[in-house]
């Protein structure tokens, strides 16, 4: 337990960053540039973003995975990594660029495009490579990757968007920074040209993407449930309802960033726990404290969202307060499958948060082609918490069935439960 609340400690203090450096970003965007700007911009990424999911491959999780395990040496997978990644990187781009250019109202500009899509094979190796650091559970070097370029696209959003006023291209500049940054970082400090060589160890390669394909394929599902509804706005409606989307549903995900918080341990401890079960119990322990601290935050998001988006973004984004409503519940339900799915894929399970995301996604294509039209931003929201929902209740009973732990074992508030709050709140008075 005193690992696992040290673990969590420092995990915590890397999210508060990237939600204080993320919201400042967001707030300097969006006071800067106006909802249809910021509309433009949220549909020139979601593509590179979703596509990530699949670029990806799965490597980090198949690396956490093996050298959790300690099936394949370090060493073995460094070499591996380099390979996929190179390969994957032109994959990526290529994909990402096509599906910009023909799918979406903001790919005719070409700068844009290019500025998009340069952070692609930076973010792709920090990703490849913080696999490392979870296998080997060094979960602090992990939260550098991920507060350090949040503080960098910050700073330089505010000196290119707010003081020399360039506008989208220079918060896509802004973009590119931060990746490239921890990409020079993590090149030398993990030995990482040590590693690049042009004999293939086919069959370190192959189980990595064997089992590395089922993961980006179960992410791609997931992410496609949470982007569907950009993609269809972009092509539905106009900038400003998704300007106003975006700001909505952006101050929502921050609530996310509890379970996300608890996962990142969770993910890299399941994988190098040599009791499933137990480790499962831990886990629904998790859930019930997730959900208690993400009820109390919609419960304050719903009574002050209005304070919260004027404040925050002006006026112009009053839309936003309706969106960031009609998505609160569905938010709240998915913290079921944010933290217990994260479990499974630990054990090498991804397939089984398919079951569960298919369904959801199926839902929320059919109810936003539906609701757009007629609502906009609202309709989006709608549609999205409907599928939310559906994903939660079903992927419960799948995790329930896998586990074989019911329902209400998981949901049952146990003493050991608050006096793990205690812990926690006397570790980070410390």
């Amino acid at each position: 337990m005193a690992n696992f609340l040290r673990d969590l400690s420092s995990v915590g203090v890397s999210k508060i960053l990237m939600i204080i450096f993320g919201l400042g970003t967001s707030i300097v965007v969006a006071r800067t540039l106006g909802p249809e700007k910021n509309g433009v911009i949220a549909a020139l990424l979601v593509y590179p973003s979703l596509f990530m999911s699949i670029g990806s491959l799965g490597v980090r999780q198949s690396t956490t995975y093996f050298l959790g395990k300690g099936i394949f040496s370090e060493d073995r997978i460094k070499t591996a990594i380099t390979q996929i990644w190179a390969i994957s990187s032109i994959l990526s781009i290529v994909v990402s660029y096509y599906l910009m250019t023909y799918f979406s109202k903001s790919g005719g500009n070409i700068l844009w495009v290019i500025l998009a899509l340069i952070p692609i094979p930076f973010s792709l190796f920090n990703t490849y490579n913080s696999g490392i650091f979870l296998g080997k559970n060094q979960i602090g070097v992990f939260n550098k990757i991920n507060w350090i370029p949040t503080l960098i696209i910050f700073v330089l959003t505010v000196v290119l968007v707010y003081l020399l006023a360039m506008g989208v291209a220079g918060y896509l500049i802004a973009m590119v920074a931060g990746p490239i940054f921890i990409f020079l970082i993590l090149l030398f400090k993990n030995n990482f040209i040590q590693a690049f060589s042009i004999q293939f160890d086919f069959e370190v390669i192959k189980k990595m993407l064997g089992l590395g394909m089922v993961y980006a394929t179960a992410l791609l599902v997931i992410n496609l449930n949470y982007r569907i509804d950009v993609i269809l706005l972009d092509n539905l409606s106009v900038d400003y309802e998704i300007g106003i989307y975006s700001k909505g549903s952006g101050i929502i995900q921050y609530l996310w960033q509890i379970p996300m918080l608890l996962s990142t341990i969770v993910f890299a401890r399941s994988a190098t726990s040599k009791d499933d079960k137990a480790y499962s119990y831990k886990v629904a322990q998790l859930l019930r404290i997730s959900i208690f601290f993400i009820g109390l935050g919609s419960v304050i998001l719903v009574t002050f969202s209005r304070w919260i988006i004027i404040t925050m973004y002006g006026d112009d984004f009053v839309g936003s307060i309706s969106v960031l409503q009609w998505l609160l519940p569905g938010v709240l339900l998915l913290t079921i499958f944010k933290v217990m799915n994260v479990d499974l894929a630990g054990k090498g399970k991804p397939w089984i948060s398919m079951k569960a995301m298919v369904p959801a996604l199926i839902v929320n294509i059919a109810l936003n082609l539906f609701l757009i039209p007629e609502f906009g931003a609202d309709g989006a929201a709608i549609g999205s918490t409907i599928s939310y929902s559906l994903a939660a209740i079903l992927f419960l009973h799948f995790y329930s069935k896998e586990t074989s732990i019911t329902v209400k074992e998981i949901f049952n508030f146990k003493k050991q439960d608050y006096q793990f709050v205690e812990n926690l709140i006397s570790k980070v008075k410390k």
